[in-house]
């Protein structure tokens, strides 16, 4: 039986309650991955003003029959629970968080994650290239919110050589293999020291980083890593790599910008509309020799690049500022809104 829409909010104590907001994110908190950052940071966020929990799938018991809105992450994980929504909701409350699968793989043949940005009438994107990936028809529906993250501050960083970190799980949507094969390309005595956090998610992508890590003593694979640990190392480096073959707007991305860490980044939609479209630390998606040009450009002391890097990052931090991200997601959840609330 269809779930009834909640039309009105009840009184308590001569008081209008918050209206509810559920958040569906079939990534959980140990998947340990950008989209449950997210979702856990967007309740926060809104609790101020609105009831909000977290589910993995919708409707999920009682509680569903008193929901105003509904912001679903990932068009085609969470095709089941748009369509529920859809069909209880009829034309209402419903916002679909699109992510990088989604926007660059899923609505391009998936007919569920076609049929998930057709039922929602807003559809999120989380970096400014983003609308451009969407239908022409249903670009209007766009809302780009920037994810935001705490600012850290910059550290001072060694001469004697260059640290590089790449955070990210490994498997292809990643490209790891592009860091691998830079690690292989670098001397062990050029200055170049590189770090890799992220689970292998197949025993192939451990073999990798593994032997790469016995070939190469400048690699090191450090695996899964706490979070707080990992900002730390972020920190630390001079540099992040980020070598996506799609990117929806990674997470990581903003943590280095707003460490003072300049990135250095494939050259995919993605990272251009979190980075801009002038960002002079780009490579091509999987060429090592561009990612490997870069680094030593980055070591060479005489080269300008690290620096004007550093300068471009600063000026695109406000952009993942936690206010201009709240802000967006508060006025996101009035236009969905029912009128009677």
């Amino acid at each position: 039986m269809a779930v009834q829409p909640h039309r009105r909010r009840a009184a308590r104590g001569g008081q209008l309650n918050k209206s509810q907001v559920v958040i569906v994110s079939p990534a959980v908190r140990d998947d340990n991955n950008g989209n449950w950052q997210t979702a856990k940071r967007w309740q926060r966020l809104l609790q101020s003003a609105h009831q909000v929990r977290m589910v993995q799938h919708w409707p999920d018991g009682l509680l569903s029959n008193t929901d105003a809105v509904m912001l679903a992450l990932h068009a085609r994980k969470s095709a089941p629970s748009v369509a529920a929504w859809a069909q209880a909701h009829p034309g209402l409350g419903l916002a679909v968080v699109l992510t990088g699968t989604d926007l660059y793989k899923d609505i391009l043949s998936d007919a569920s994650a076609q049929a998930s940005l057709q039922l929602a009438q807003r559809l999120v994107v989380l970096q400014e290239c983003a609308p451009l990936a969407l239908p022409a028809a249903l670009r209007s529906r766009a809302q780009v919110i920037f994810q935001s993250t705490s600012t850290r501050k910059a550290l001072l960083k060694t001469s004697r050589c260059l640290r590089a970190v790449m955070v990210g799980h490994l498997r292809e949507e990643k490209s790891p293999q592009t860091l691998l094969e830079a690690a292989h390309a670098l001397a062990p005595d050029e200055g170049i020291f590189i770090d890799h956090i992220g689970q292998a998610m197949t025993p192939h992508w451990q073999a990798q980083a593994q032997s790469t890590a016995q070939a190469c003593p400048h690699y090191r694979w450090w695996g899964a890593q706490p979070h707080a640990a990992t900002r730390q190392r972020i920190q630390r480096s001079h540099v992040l790599v980020h070598t996506s073959r799609m990117e929806g707007g990674a997470h990581v991305v903003m943590e280095a910008v707003c460490s003072g860490t300049p990135v250095l980044a494939s050259r995919v939609p993605g990272n251009i509309g979190m980075l801009g479209a002038d960002y002079l630390g780009y490579f091509d998606w999987s060429d090592t020799e561009g990612l490997v040009t870069l680094l030593r450009r980055c070591r060479n002391p005489h080269d300008p690049l690290l620096a004007q890097l550093q300068v471009q990052c600063a000026l695109r931090a406000p952009l993942f500022a936690v206010q201009s991200e709240q802000t967006n997601l508060v006025q996101l959840i009035q236009r969905l809104l029912p009128s009677e609330f």
